[in-house]
C-alpha cells in the first residue's frame, strides 16, 4: 500500500489551543484556502480510497480531495486525535508550564494525559488501523486524514524512531508524509512536504 498521510488544515485553535477531540472545530479562513491548495497538490497522485479521523477539521480537509479523486470519506476512529483528557481546550503556553508537559517533551513514553492516554497507547491503534487499512488495500493508493501527533507517532513506529523522539519529527498543517507498506518492509518515502507531489504521479500505460 502506498500511503497518503495528511494532516488537516488550520483551525482557530492551531498554535494556541489543544483540541484534542472537543467537537465542533472546524477550519479557519486561512485552512480553507490551504485546502484549495492541497486539491492542487495532490491533482497528480491517484487515490484508491481515502480516511479520515472522525474529527471535523480532518474530515473538512479530506472532503474537498476526496471529491476531486470522485471518492467519499470513510472515517475510522482509530486514526483520531491523542487523546489528551483534561488537557483538551487549554491553551498551550499555558500547559507548557506544568511538570507534566516537561515530562511530555522528555519522556512522552512514560506519561499519560491526565483522563486520556498515553502516547504509546494512541500509536499502537494508529498503526493497527493503518495495519487494516494495508490488508483491505494491497497494492493501492490510500490516503489518510488525521493529526500532527498521529502522523509522527505512526511515523516514528514504521522509521524504527524510539517513541521518546517522535518529537524531534515535524509535521506541518496540510503537510504530506508517504510511506510504502509492503513486501521488503516499510519504506519512508516523504516527510511534511508542502510542495509538488508530481513524482508520485502513476506511470502512463502504453498502448499496443
Amino acid at each position: 500500500m502506498l500511503l497518503f498521510l495528511i494532516r488537516h488544515a488550520l483551525t482557530p485553535h492551531t498554535g494556541d489551543k489543544l483540541s484534542g477531540w472537543l467537537p465542533g472545530i472546524s477550519l479557519s479562513d486561512e485552512g480553507r484556502r490551504q485546502v484549495a491548495g492541497l486539491v492542487e497538490r495532490m491533482n497528480p497522485v491517484h487515490l484508491d480510497a481515502v480516511y479520515a479521523s472522525p474529527l471535523e477539521r480532518t474530515v473538512e480537509t479530506a472532503r474537498p480531495v476526496a471529491a476531486s479523486k470522485g471518492l467519499r470519506v470513510r472515517v475510522r476512529d482509530g486514526l483520531g486525535e491523542v487523546r489528551y483528557g483534561d488537557w483538551e481546550g487549554k491553551r498551550l503556553r499555558t500547559l507548557a508550564k506544568t511538570k507534566l508537559w516537561k515530562q511530555v517533551m522528555a519522556r512522552p513514553s512514560e506519561a499519560r494525559f491526565p483522563g486520556g492516554e498515553t502516547i504509546r497507547e494512541t500509536q499502537c491503534r494508529a498503526v493497527a488501523a493503518i495495519e487494516k487499512l494495508n490488508t483491505e488495500h494491497p497494492k493501492q493508493s490510500v490516503g489518510v486524514f488525521t493529526h500532527a501527533d498521529v502522523i509522527r507517532v505512526a511515523l516514528a513506529h514504521y522509521a524504527g524512531v524510539p517513541i521518546d523522539l517522535y518529537h524531534r519529527l515535524v509535521v506541518a498543517p496540510v503537510s504530506v508524509t508517504v510511506l510504502w507498506l509492503g513486501a521488503g518492509g516499510p519504506r519512508v518515502l516523504k516527510v511534511n512536504d508542502t510542495g509538488t507531489l508530481e513524482g508520485f504521479t502513476p506511470p502512463k500505460k502504453r498502448r499496443g
